[in-house]
């Protein structure tokens, strides 16, 4: 299966999963606690909100709203409610996590600690979907936001991660399309040489569970027609689920003009850890940040 929309896969949120706990560091801001109402309100998840119980009590009562007194933690220190929040999931009274209003570095902090975080041991990356209006399924554009030159073993421990949580999302075998500027392989181009390394281990079964096509230009990723018409012959072609970027900077700003430029919804989510880390920017709208609750909270359940 494939999600096309949001709406489909808020649809599966709320008809096939149970509402899954999620621990909130620093919540208060008004915009994370309307994202959470709403997710609360539809049963997707039930919140856990970490941080200065005045100023969370304060963005409640903003939106007529109450939360337990158990699932509310007064810890008014940025770091601290961050080490709360992880300790939550950690001894499981919550499913997965979400950044309050606080730099990503304090959260990311607590989480990677070896004794008391969340890493899995290995790469975390940063997971998008877009809902672009001109094509026709929600598409996965990595890593824009964590991984900033990523080496070859990283970009298979980035697909692996995007692979994994599409998976756990309910997708059968996600078609991934490892980004260049050209679609042949050029020794020249070290974006194409990696581009084809990462499809041969894919066909050596040394990545599983998707396809693999690389290198492939955006064109041909994204649509079927461009590819015909320059002779490029690919199950990926015009049908890709993931787009990997070279590096940060072109999976940054791919988001971005996808967002800005196209008008596609997005959320987005850490994935790699031990759970699903919701890691809006603090600027996010509350629409933004609701959905990658809702996508967070899916691929939580597995």
């Amino acid at each position: 299966m494939v999600y096309k929309t949001f709406d489909e896969l808020i649809a599966a949120a709320k008809s096939k999963y149970a509402a899954a706990r999620m621990a909130v560091a620093a919540a208060g801001d008004s915009h994370t606690i309307e994202a959470v109402l709403k997710a609360r309100k539809e049963g997707i998840c039930t919140p856990v909100l970490v941080g200065d119980k005045a100023v969370i009590d304060e963005a409640l009562k903003e939106f007529g709203a109450t939360v337990p007194e158990e699932d509310i933690y007064d810890v008014p220190d940025l770091a601290e409610s961050a080490r709360k929040a992880v300790s939550l999931v950690r001894e499981g009274k919550a499913h997965f996590l979400m950044k309050g209003k606080l730099d990503t570095s304090v959260l990311l902090k607590a989480v990677v600690n070896k004794e008391s975080g969340l890493g899995g041991g290995g790469v975390m990356s940063h997971f998008t979907a877009f809902e672009v209006p001109s094509y026709h399924k929600l598409i996965v554009p990595v890593d824009g936001g964590m991984v900033t030159y990523p080496t070859l073993e990283q970009k298979k421990a980035i697909i692996e991660n995007t692979v994994g949580a599409l998976r756990a999302m309910g997708y059968d075998c996600p078609k991934v399309g490892v980004l260049a500027c050209v679609e042949k392989l050029n020794p020249k181009m070290p974006e194409t040489v990696e581009g084809d390394a990462l499809k041969q281990m894919n066909q050596r079964g040394e990545i599983t569970g998707c396809i693999v096509e690389g290198p492939i230009s955006y064109d041909c990723a994204m649509s079927k027609e461009i590819a015909d018409f320059k002779g490029f012959q690919s199950p990926c072609a015009g049908d890709c689920d993931v787009l990997v970027a070279p590096n940060i900077h072109a999976g940054n700003i791919m988001g971005k003009m996808l967002t800005v430029t196209c008008g596609a919804k997005m959320a987005g989510f850490i994935v790699g850890a031990k759970c699903p880390i919701v890691m809006t920017s603090r600027g996010s709208s509350p629409e933004e940040k609701y959905l990658s609750i809702v996508i967070s909270a899916v691929a939580a359940q597995k």
